[in-house]
């Protein structure tokens, strides 16, 4: 009897081929749409030996209590702050996550965010819609800077944030990186340059590219504070996690001019409200803020061919622990009873769980 995986909260319309080629005739699929997890039955839940998220699922000690069969949860993306880390450890299942499917795609995102201010993309294009004879205008800009003049700083040098800085490096910019757990001689190896701190980060660059997971540390990293120490007339870009940028801070930064601009694919909400005060505020008559901001609706990963990665990679890595008791990509590795580890058709033996150091 194939063992089944639930993948409750898709991203795609039309069947789960792609999952199915990958898990063959070993595993079973039960594929949604529906964030309602109500819609999926207890016994489903119950017989359930791998849950495969997107980013809509909140995966709680509730929910795993619901699974008692299950052996590895993993996410279908990057971010796993939506998934219980030490609940799922402490039930013997393993974490994992998909690091790599969308890496270009998000910093290609990134810099384009960068450049559709640099080089005022959306607001020529916004102004010659209104107004095809008035706003033929190539001054009309203010936000338009010569790149190699400009200073590029990241937040978060992991896979994404190496990808973005070297593509702003290619463009010609000089860029200076964040991140205290990127090991000394990284800056050598990438030809790029290291800040002792955020401080430094903030008070030095023309524009910020924040790509940090969330964590206890980096929520609301962008605050206030952070805000006020950001050089008069910078640009701040995110396509990491939402919560990292305190929106009640942004808004008033942009309408009282303390920075030039916003571009966020990524939001506390998402989609945003109308009523919240930024979104009000961006789309009154007249804002001063009409240009200054520019969203996309968590945009960055998506590709067809990312897509496709996407499905197919989470899908491997789901089969590969459920075949074999390990995986590169397990985020909880230090948090796993291994007591508690169910090793296939229900049974424990931790002699049969098995994983490797994780990856540096």
């Amino acid at each position: 009897m194939p063992e089944i995986i639930l993948h409750p909260d898709v991203q795609y319309d039309g069947p789960a081929d792609v999952e199915a080629a990958v898990y063959g005739d070993q595993f079973q699929i039960h594929a949604s749409l529906s964030r309602d997890l109500s819609q999926i039955g207890d016994e489903l839940w119950k017989k359930a030996a791998g849950l495969v998220c997107y980013h809509e699922v909140t995966v709680t000690a509730d929910l795993l209590d619901r699974m008692p069969n299950c052996r590895v949860v993993v996410r279908a993306g990057v971010g796993f702050d939506n998934i219980d880390l030490k609940a799922a450890g402490e039930r013997g299942i393993a974490v994992c996550n998909t690091p790599d499917y969308g890496t270009m795609d998000v910093a290609d995102h990134a810099i384009a965010l960068t450049l559709a201010f640099l080089r005022g993309i959306t607001m020529y294009n916004a102004a010659i819609l209104e107004d095809p004879v008035a706003g033929w205008r190539f001054d009309a800009v203010p936000t338009i800077r010569r790149l190699s003049t400009l200073t590029f700083g990241v937040i978060g040098l992991g896979r994404i944030g190496t990808a973005t800085a070297l593509r702003a490096k290619a463009l010609g910019m000089r860029v200076i990186f964040f991140d205290p757990y990127r090991p000394t001689g990284t800056e050598l190896a990438f030809g790029i340059e290291r800040v002792a701190t955020l401080q430094d980060l903030l008070a030095q660059s023309d524009v910020i590219s924040i790509h940090t997971p969330l964590t206890a540390e980096t929520r609301h990293l962008i605050s206030t504070a952070a805000l006020a120490t950001m050089k008069p007339g910078a640009i701040l870009v995110s396509t990491a996690r939402g919560a990292v940028i305190d929106l009640a801070a942004l808004a008033p930064a942009l309408n009282d001019g303390r920075i030039a601009g916003a571009a966020l694919d990524v939001l506390e909400i998402e989609p945003l409200p109308a009523n919240h005060p930024l979104m009000k505020s961006w789309r009154a008559p007249g804002s001063p803020i009409r240009n200054k901001l520019i969203l996309t609706p968590h945009a960055a990963f998506y590709s067809p061919s990312s897509l496709i990665d996407l499905r197919r990679k989470s899908a491997a890595t789901a089969a590969q622990y459920l075949r074999e008791g390990r995986s590169r990509d397990c985020v909880n590795l230090d948090m796993i009873d291994r007591s508690k580890a169910v090793t296939g058709r229900g049974r424990r033996d931790t002699a049969e769980v098995s994983m490797p150091a994780r990856s540096q």
